[in-house]
C-alpha cells in the first residue's frame, strides 16, 4: 500500500507499524464518480495494510485520487452492488476485510476498536458496525438511521456479499458480534442528490424484484409508499429529526412507491413483448 498521509502524528504511525506487523486488514471500496467524497474515505483508512478499489467507469478524478492511496485500483463494468463488492472481496489478500462505501469514514475510536478486535480474536468472525448518517446537513438520530447496524468487518473466508443489484448484504457463516463505535456516513448532501439516489435505487430494486419473479400493482405501490412514510416518520420517530426527518420520510416513501410502480411497469412491458412475439 502507498502511504500518502504525511501529516499523521507520530503516535498514529507507531500504531500503524505495530498493526501491520501483527494483524492483516484489507479495506475494499467500490466507486463511480466519487471525486467529492472518496479522498476523505481513503484518508480515514490510511492505517490499513491494503486498500482495494473496484471502479465501474468513473469519468471524473475518482481513479486518480484512489491511485494516490493504493496500487490496487481495478476498472470493472457495473454488475450490481453485490456482485461488484464480491469482485473487490475476491481481490483482498488479507485475513480480515473492512467494506466501506465511498461516502463513509472511519473515525479514530472505530479504528482503535477494529484493531483491538483483530488483535484479540474471539469466537466472532464477523462484526456489525453502527452507522451515523447525515442527511441534507443533519445527523439523523431517528428514522431508523441510527444505530443502523451494518455488517462490514469480517474474516474473508467467513462471509460474502449477496448478489442483489442494490441493498446488498453480507452473508456471514459464523456468529456475528457488534462494535460500539460508528462509521460516519455522509449519505445525502442536498435534495438534488436525494432525488437522484431515489430514482437510481428504485430502478435497481424494481429490476432485482422482477428478476426474482415478484409482482406488484399501482395499488400496492401506493399502499407501500404510505406505509413507508408512517413507519419512518411516526413509528421510527422521524419527526424528532425536524425538517430533515420529514424530508427523509417523504423521500423514502416516494422511493418505495416508485420501486413498486416500476416493478409493475416491468411486468407490463414483459407481457406486451411476449404478446408481440406470439403474434409473430
Amino acid at each position: 500500500m502507498i502511504e500518502v498521509n504525511q501529516e499523521k502524528p507520530d503516535n498514529s504511525r507507531v500504531i500503524y507499524r505495530a498493526f501491520k506487523i501483527q494483524t492483516m486488514l484489507s479495506v475494499i471500496i467500490i466507486t463511480k464518480n466519487e471525486e467529492q467524497k472518496i479522498r476523505a474515505c481513503l484518508e480515514s483508512v490510511w492505517w490499513a495494510d491494503e486498500i482495494v478499489v473496484v471502479d465501474s467507469g468513473s469519468t471524473d478524478n475518482t481513479v486518480r485520487i484512489c491511485q494516490e492511496f493504493t496500487d490496487v485500483v481495478v476498472q470493472s463494468g457495473w454488475s450490481g452492488f453485490g456482485a461488484q463488492k464480491n469482485k473487490a472481496l475476491a481481490m483482498a489478500k488479507h485475513e480480515w476485510v473492512l467494506s466501506l462505501d465511498a461516502d463513509e469514514r472511519v473515525g479514530e475510536n472505530l479504528r482503535a476498536e477494529i484493531i483491538s478486535v483483530i488483535k484479540n480474536p474471539c469466537s466472532k468472525a464477523a462484526w456489525n458496525v453502527p452507522r451515523k448518517s447525515r442527511y441534507c446537513g443533519r445527523v439523523m438520530n431517528h428514522c431508523g438511521w441510527y444505530p443502523d447496524y451494518v455488517l462490514r468487518l469480517f474474516k474473508k473466508d467467513s462471509a460474502r456479499f449477496s448478489d442483489d443489484l442494490v441493498h446488498e448484504k453480507v452473508i456471514a457463516q459464523r456468529p456475528v458480534g457488534k462494535l460500539r463505535n460508528p462509521i460516519t456516513h455522509h449519505a445525502v448532501d442536498n435534495l438534488e442528490q436525494s432525488i437522484e439516489k431515489m430514482n437510481l435505487y428504485s430502478t435497481l430494486a424494481a429490476q432485482d424484484k422482477f428478476n426474482k419473479g415478484e409482482k406488484s400493482s399501482l395499488c400496492k405501490a401506493c399502499l407501500r409508499g404510505i406505509w413507508t412514510f408512517v413507519r419512518i416518520y411516526l413509528f421510527r420517530l422521524g419527526f424528532l429529526d425536524g425538517a430533515q426527518g420529514l424530508m427523509l420520510s417523504l423521500a423514502n416513501a416516494q422511493g418505495t412507491y416508485y420501486k413498486y410502480a416500476k416493478l409493475t411497469r416491468l411486468h407490463r412491458d414483459a407481457e406486451q413483448s411476449a404478446a408481440c412475439s406470439r403474434k409473430l
